[in-house]
């Protein structure tokens, strides 16, 4: 060994102090340098695992809000779609009601209109049946050549009419 130290020109008192110097060096570098940066990276790696534990959980959360959002949309949808059926339904309800009261009231005008024509026609026939009676009245007067009184007129109309 002797001849190690010799021939590599080493000095052991002072390689002794070189150790003690690096071990000084390591031990501050340590305790004032690489402990505290272990410290922040240790913290910083746990900063960036929450962040990412929380960005998962909120896209589980987008996800789960997507779903119920499409699960509404649909649900709306089906609503406004319902909406619509009866909305149809009801109207088709209320054509047949207006439908039938338009009948009704056709069938009361026509009602009406032949009541009124009855009563036209019965006056009109009564007009006719007078009219016959003077014209068998003046003709029997001129068959017979003599005038009537109004009595025996009414007693021949009455007799003509039944």
């Amino acid at each position: 060994m002797e001849s190690l130290i010799e021939t590599f020109h080493i000095d052991i008192k002072l390689l002794i102090a070189q150790v003690i110097n690096f071990a000084i060096v390591i031990s501050v570098l340590y305790f004032f340098a690489l402990k505290p940066l272990v410290k922040v990276m240790q913290e910083r790696t746990k900063r960036i695992e929450k962040s990412l534990k929380d960005a998962k959980k909120i896209d589980e959360r987008m996800d789960k809000s997507k779903k119920e959002v499409a699960t509404i949309i649909n649900r709306a949808k089906k609503e406004a779609n319902d909406i619509i059926e009866k909305t149809n339904e009801q109207a088709e309800i209320n054509r047949q009601n207006m439908i039938k009261k338009t009948r009704i009231e056709i069938g009361e005008i026509i009602n009406e209109e032949k009541i009124k024509m009855q009563a036209e026609k019965g006056k009109v026939l009564k007009e006719i049946k007078a009219e016959a009676a003077d014209l068998v009245i003046k003709g029997i007067e001129k068959v017979l050549d003599k005038k009537f009184d109004s009595q025996t007129e009414k007693e021949m109309i009455k007799k003509m009419i039944k």
